[in-house]
């Protein structure tokens, strides 16, 4: 229940009683408890995912909260982030080029961020991720007071793109280099002052 209770006095200012206003909010305390249950079910859920990484930023990019995905990709312990700028698993170079916040304004204007790029960790390492942000808005005023940070690990997925393109590269340079080759074949049979007749076993 929620109970109120205000004095009462006469018109000289004397206390004559209370008046007592009792109202019955049992449905809407059910439904605190539901909400929480589910905050708390999605709260387990995001820190059960490992293969990604998944944490919130403030409006000015802190890091508020962060999973076991972050934990195992980035190398720090959620004591030793939380409060920290996303910056920080930034290149060197990414950082003096603005791109940081350059994708928190992209968030805010377009919706969302993507974009591959290469990031960071505790110890220096550096590897590929597949990023996206997107902006969190309060449901009643529509005020941002977020963002929500995806960050996958593509180390392993750039590594077998590189090797394919190295293939395809070494295998049109071979092609490139037999075609010269037949050119040339072509070019000194052509200028042979005798007759030239290729036979294969079966013509024997």
């Amino acid at each position: 229940a929620h109970v109120l209770i205000e004095a009462v006095h006469d018109d000289e200012g004397q206390l004559v009683g209370f008046a007592k206003i009792t109202r019955d909010c049992t449905e809407q305390y059910r439904a605190q408890l539901a909400q929480r249950e589910q905050e708390r079910h999605f709260r387990l859920l995001v820190q059960g995912v490992r293969d990604y990484a998944i944490y919130m930023l403030d409006t000015h990019g802190h890091v508020v909260n962060w999973n076991a995905g972050a934990e195992r990709a980035k190398g720090y312990h959620r004591e030793e982030i939380v409060g920290q700028h996303f910056s920080v698993f930034s290149t060197e170079a990414d950082r003096e080029a603005g791109l940081p916040a350059l994708s928190l304004a992209t968030a805010r204007l377009e919706g969302r961020f993507q974009a591959d790029g290469v990031r960071q960790r505790k110890d220096g390492s550096l590897f590929w991720t597949s990023v996206v942000i997107e902006p969190i808005h309060d449901e009643d005023s529509g005020q941002l007071i977020g963002f929500a940070k995806i960050t996958r690990d593509i180390t392993e997925r750039r590594q077998q793109e590189q090797e394919l393109l190295k293939a395809k590269e070494l295998a049109e340079q071979y092609s490139q280099e037999m075609t010269n080759l037949s050119q040339f074949l072509d070019s000194v049979i052509a200028n042979i002052p005798a007759s030239v007749i290729v036979q294969d076993l079966r013509s024997r």
